[in-house]
């Protein structure tokens, strides 16, 4: 039984098996997570944000955030900053390392990148935004694409305006996070303000914010985005698109039960570890282990345990008691 809401889309030349995309997470969607979300059933994935200006420097560990691995696409590349000229030398980078689609971040709340101008401080300055949009889709071949927020603070929605701005400007696609940036990832969404967003662009939107489940995804679809970007219900399942594909196709599917949830999380390890050597993989899962193990029994000391761990083989012999 198919739904009219999950569909395949197009964004530019590029053509998604779905309209459910794995939200960019700084320090979370990292090339295993990405792996794990696409063959989880996300349409679309997208890296952590990557600074250009980092990038135009040579900055290594930049450079290695902009490594694509077999598995993960179609797959997306999110660039901040408020330079054009940078942007669109970082957006070349992004192609040349196999990027599907290149992302602006003009919605990150954070005072760090607002000092900068970048992120959601871009939505105080239209112009330039729409200059780093043109910049950028005017070096590029692939798809160009722009995530921002309804507002800056409550009451606020100016997702139309910037919308047009985005699209006039050569944007091929918009995600729209649904909360203003002076609520960073709390609160409800607005979902008057996606929709009247949606209405004001031929490009597709995504919407995103606050979901956690089907019920979220459908009312997002309902409000007239196109797609939807599921954030942090994949931290610990990256499964939550089929999921989410089910129950809008009319399905009944069941969560994901804790041993399945563990497994994949062991996966994770083992794809981190072949990436980034077997002490630092780890080490990189240190952020995640306790989303993972949220409700289980002991959790707590297992993830004390997990945060001295430095072999694969250790994080089995720990985690296996959760898989039976």
């Amino acid at each position: 039984m198919s739904s009219p809401l999950l569909r395949p889309l197009s964004i530019g030349t590029v053509r998604l098996k779905n309209n459910l995309a794995l939200a960019p997470m700084a320090g979370i969607t990292n090339a295993a997570f990405r792996i794990l979300a696409a063959s989880g059933g996300a349409g679309l994935v997208v890296t952590e944000m990557v600074s250009a200006d980092s990038i135009k420097y040579g900055n290594k560990k930049s450079a290695k955030m902009l490594e694509l691995f077999p598995g993960e696409h179609p797959a997306a590349i999110q660039l901040f900053g408020a330079d054009p000229s940078s942007m669109a030398l970082a957006a070349q980078a992004a192609e040349r390392a196999g990027a599907d689609i290149v992302d602006v971040n003009a919605g990150c709340p954070v005072r760090k990148v607002l000092r900068s101008g970048a992120g959601s401080g871009l939505m105080k300055t239209p112009q330039l935004l729409a200059d780093i949009i043109s910049r950028m889709v005017k070096s590029v071949k692939i798809p160009v694409t722009v995530k921002f927020r309804i507002g800056l603070s409550a009451g606020e929605n100016i997702g139309p305006l910037l919308a047009r701005v985005c699209e006039e400007a050569g944007a091929a696609a918009i995600t729209l996070h649904g909360r203003p940036a002076s609520q960073f990832h709390t609160g409800p969404v607005d979902l008057e303000a996606m929709a009247l967003t949606a209405a004001a662009v031929k490009i597709p939107v995504f919407g995103n914010g606050g979901v956690n489940g089907a019920e979220e995804a459908r009312a997002i679809l309902a409000a007239g985005c196109a797609g939807v970007a599921i954030g942090r219900a994949a931290v610990f399942n990256p499964a939550v698109f089929s999921e989410i594909s089910s129950a809008l196709s009319g399905g009944s599917p069941d969560p994901a039960a804790p041993a399945a949830r563990i497994k994949l999380f062991l996966k994770f390890l083992e794809l981190n570890a072949g990436i980034y050597g077997e002490e630092h993989g780890l080490a990189r899962a240190r952020k995640l282990v306790g989303y993972w193990l949220k409700g289980l029994p002991g959790a707590a000391g297992a993830r004390a345990a997990f945060m001295k761990l430095k072999t694969l083989k250790e994080a089995e012999e720990l985690l296996i008691q959760y898989t039976e």
